[in-house]
């Protein structure tokens, strides 16, 4: 049986192992590193999965900003990476993951969320769509149409805007993923 656990219960160097597994270990050269560069997940969205005591999945959030063409700061959650043991994908542990922390994310009223991924899997499942970030600049290279952005009624985002890290008080620059 599946258990999510907050990902600050797992020890980072397993967290590590398991990015490696999911996504190789040149990972970090992606722009979605550089967008949470120097922050911390954020320990209420970020959630590990465990099987019989061994870690299957995780998903990490992160604190992000759009900055507008005036100036104004926006604040966003960056979701993801979501990862998943390859031996362990398509059992649902990342469909898992990704409805509990943005579950908790809307139960909180959060900010608005984004990721970078694919447009029509996200969309299907989770409503995010790159409807609002088209004009959206980055710290590097994206694919346009896997810049998606999930906004509940009410929430709105700038269309021209720079995106990057957030840096809270908590946040330093030992964060993992």
């Amino acid at each position: 049986m599946i258990t999510l656990l907050p990902i600050v219960s797992i020890a980072a160097s397993e967290i590590e192992q398991l990015l490696d597994l999911a996504f190789g270990k040149d990972r970090r050269q992606r722009t979605a590193y550089r967008l949470r560069e120097g922050t911390d997940p954020l320990p209420e969205l970020s959630l590990a999965a465990i099987d019989n005591g061994v870690l299957i999945g995780s998903i990490q959030c992160w604190p992000v900003q759009l900055t507008g063409d005036t100036g104004a700061i926006t604040p966003l959650i960056l979701v993801g990476p979501v990862a998943v043991r390859p031996d362990r994908q398509r059992d649902g542990v990342g469909r898992k993951l990704m409805e509990a922390a943005l579950a908790r994310a809307d139960a909180a009223d959060s900010e608005p969320t984004m990721l970078i991924g694919d447009a029509a899997y996200y969309e299907r499942f989770f409503g995010f769509s790159a409807q609002h970030t088209g004009n959206w600049t980055l710290p590097g290279p994206v694919d346009r149409d896997r810049l998606l952005a999930r906004l509940r009624p009410g929430q709105s985002v700038p269309a021209h805007a720079v995106l990057g890290a957030r840096h809270t008080p908590a946040s330093t620059s030992t964060a993992s993923g």
